[in-house]
């Protein structure tokens, strides 16, 4: 398998406001603005945890990777989402505005297996809880809207990178809409996003539309079509849909129902090796370039529990970023466009990340607060990022 390969991260031009230098923390006010000259900022980053400035907490990479980039780039954290005067303590960005509901699912983060709610939050000062709302990402991405509505979303995280298409809600106990569709977002980013977040403020930067951005890896948008010259591979095609057995009780003592198993074997289980037909894409060739595989619409997996199965397989057998193709889910009269993971970051570009000018603290407008998160990982060395999930 060829093994593909990306422009080295840290090779990208850098933005006009590089002059402005380092922060010692990312902004968090008006104030600290003012203190490092600037009028406004080109990136500001939502997110549902406090800001520690450190490589265990993804917005902390994401806001200085593209500080390192030449943006200046501002913190709004743990906003009050009742009220869109939070939203806008920084002012109007530039560019876009980065949405992330935080380290941790929020619905995780709030609730318990049980669906019982949790009275703490460890990523929150004090370990102080309610901080945060239901589906956050959902509710700061329609906030942001609300109070600049011509400013770009862009959204990523884990709460986005497992919802990118329909999915299972355990919380409402249905399939759900891809989170881009809900939260009125402009672009989606999935898994651990380093090339597609830089490559995506390069293009805004230059002042292009999100149309220009189609076909970044790494990267989920909303089409209306499928572009012109695009070959369709049916995802049936790919993997065979097949039944969902009944879950077996492992208590069950039910001899007689075994004994009636073995005297009714059926004449195939003597047959040694069975001839299962291989799926129909082993026998077509492809333009992997201009191919991509259509799942079952949302309209067809919340409502069929084989569908949805398979299409969640589909999702993850097209994981590699090396072979991947580009999936389509139809929403309503709209597709959803997940194109393939990005490639992986070298030895040298992860280290030029955890590289980055952090400060290894949390944020000093917390005072002497203290952030259970930052606690247990403050002495501790990254060893691994994220989660296969993503």
């Amino acid at each position: 398998m060829p093994q593909l390969t990306a422009p080295n991260i840290f090779n990208y031009p850098r933005y006009w406001a590089e002059c402005y230098g380092v922060a010692p923390f990312l902004p968090m006010s008006r104030a600290e603005m003012d203190e490092l000259g600037w009028d406004s900022c080109d990136i500001i980053l939502v997110c549902g945890d406090a800001y520690v400035d450190h490589p265990s907490f993804g917005m902390a990479i994401i806001g200085r990777l593209l500080e390192s980039q030449g943006y200046r780039v501002g913190l709004i954290c743990q906003p009050d989402w009742r009220h869109t005067e939070s939203f806008e303590v920084l002012g109007r960005p530039n560019l876009f505005f980065a949405v992330s509901a935080g380290n941790m699912d929020s619905l995780i983060n709030r609730y318990t297996a049980d669906k019982r709610m949790r009275h703490d939050d460890a990523y929150t000062p004090n370990g102080e809880g309610g901080k945060r709302p239901d589906r956050a990402l959902i509710v700061y991405s329609q906030k942001c809207r609300e109070t600049y509505k011509d400013v770009p979303i862009v959204v990523g995280g884990i709460e986005a990178s497992l919802r990118r298409i329909a999915q299972y809600d355990y919380w409402s106990d249905e399939v759900r809409r891809s989170v881009l569709v809900d939260s009125g977002a402009d672009i989606l980013l999935y898994g651990n996003a380093e090339r597609a977040l830089i490559e995506v403020a390069l293009q805004f930067s230059r002042s292009k539309s999100v149309e220009d951005m189609a076909f970044i890896r790494g990267t989920v948008l909303l089409k209306n079509s499928v572009p012109q010259g695009w070959v369709e591979i049916d995802s049936t095609r790919i993997d065979w849909p097949g039944n969902i057995d009944a879950i077996p009780n492992p208590y069950a003592m039910d001899e007689e129902s075994s004994c009636k198993k073995s005297s009714n074997k059926n004449e195939d289980d003597n047959i040694a090796i069975r001839v299962i037909p291989e799926p129909l894409q082993n026998k077509s060739e492809f333009d992997k370039e201009k191919s991509y595989i259509r799942l079952p619409g949302f309209h067809k997996v919340s409502k069929d529990a084989v569908l949805y199965a398979h299409a969640s397989r589909v999702l993850h057998q097209e994981s590699n970023p090396h072979n991947a193709k580009v999936l389509v889910q139809q929403h309503g009269t709209q597709q959803i466009w997940v194109n393939p993971p990005p490639i992986p970051l070298t030895t040298k570009e992860l280290d030029g990340v955890f590289a980055l000018p952090f400060q290894r603290v949390p944020h000093p407008s917390y005072g002497n607060a203290k952030i259970p998160a930052y606690g247990m990982i403050r002495f501790s060395i990254n060893i691994m990022r994220g989660c296969f999930g993503g």
